[in-house]
């Protein structure tokens, strides 16, 4: 019988709401089966591991290995030592969702790091059907792939590109995510967000120099007939109710954040217009894909996206600091 010191690994768990700690609970050595041992090489931080430490997550019971977003290398098999991107989304394959290709809604999703323990350890167990190659990317580039693939699932459902007029509001990391691949696609893309810190990090890092604030006359000049496409990525329904007149006739609104308040718009305006919207939820293994292939082709500027990367040992003394100031950052990965 292996020793127990020897068979054991370091997680990282909010024990409740304002406790984030290392625990040592055992390293599974078997994988079900269907599934494969991965040995996590980098975890990024989001926003729903900030909601979790800060109690605000409705959809979660604690003590919680937190981590969703996820590379490592597979650690069982003939091809082991592989590097692969986690999808954390866990789905049934079998509601109607599942049966017609849109695992990402699948309607008894479990999400890795949230509704089940994460990634935030030395290894898990992950179906196999979750497991995507990363060959030409690095842990880090590859633990950013899922936050990416959201935006970039968001501008597949948009169907914007080459001439579209784009307006991502909020600039955290999955606004610039829908933003960057909005602009690979084609499309002139401008930013709204109340911090003038993330509109000068937005314009210095990403390049992205048309950017607006709440409240300012954007309806005017050039931009008077609107944008055909706006992406919502605050979380909050006060910005979403005010982005619906920012959409030009014929155009489209993309709810890619998510609110527990009810929303509402004019009816006479969105049938005069010939709106949409349109709900964005997670990402498909084509959304992954296609992120894997812009990094490989340097169209995402990763080290930009990084704002740090550290040692899972250091992250329960600075997961308060963090919290408090992610608005000052965009991406901070972990590595175990």
């Amino acid at each position: 019988m292996k020793d127990l010191h020897q068979s054991g690994m370091t997680c990282g768990v909010c024990r409740e709401p304002g406790s984030f700690v290392l625990e040592q609970r055992p390293r599974p050595e078997t994988a079900p089966a269907g599934h494969r041992l991965v040995d996590i090489a980098a975890i990024g931080i989001c926003g729903t591991d900030f909601h979790i430490f800060e109690g605000k997550h409705p959809f979660l019971n604690y003590p919680r290995v937190i981590g969703h977003e996820l590379s490592g290398h597979l650690a069982d098999g003939p091809d082991a030592g592989q590097l692969v991107v986690v999808n954390p989304y866990l789905s049934c394959g079998t509601c109607r969702a599942c049966r017609r290709g849109k695992p990402n809604c699948c309607s008894a999703i479990a999400v890795l790091g949230v509704h089940t323990d994460g990634g935030m350890c030395a290894r898990i167990a992950v179906p196999e059907g979750n497991l995507y190659p990363a060959e030409g990317l690095t842990p880090v580039e590859a633990a950013m792939v899922e936050f990416l693939a959201i935006g970039a699932h968001a501008v597949a459902r948009s169907g914007c590109g080459a001439g579209d007029r784009v307006m991502v509001t909020g600039a955290g990391p999955i606004g610039l995510g829908t933003a960057l691949f909005a602009r690979i696609a084609g499309a002139e893309v401008h930013l709204m967000d109340l911090s003038t810190k993330r509109l000068a990090a937005a314009a210095e890092l990403f390049g992205f120099t048309e950017t607006h604030r709440p409240g300012e006359d954007i309806l005017s000049g050039a931009l008077a007939e609107g944008f055909d496409v706006v992406f919502d990525a605050t979380g909050n329904a006060g910005a979403i109710e005010a982005g619906f007149p920012l959409v030009a006739h014929g155009g489209v609104t993309v709810l890619v954040s998510v609110v527990k308040e009810s929303i509402s718009f004019a009816d006479a305006e969105f049938h005069k217009r010939e709106s949409q919207i349109i709900g964005s939820r997670n990402a498909l293994r084509a959304d992954f894909d296609r992120v894997m292939a812009a990094i490989r082709a340097k169209e995402v500027p990763t080290a930009a996206l990084a704002s740090a990367v550290l040692p899972l040992a250091e992250l329960p003394g600075q997961f308060g600091d963090l919290a408090r100031n992610r608005d000052h950052l965009i991406k901070v990965l972990v590595t175990p």
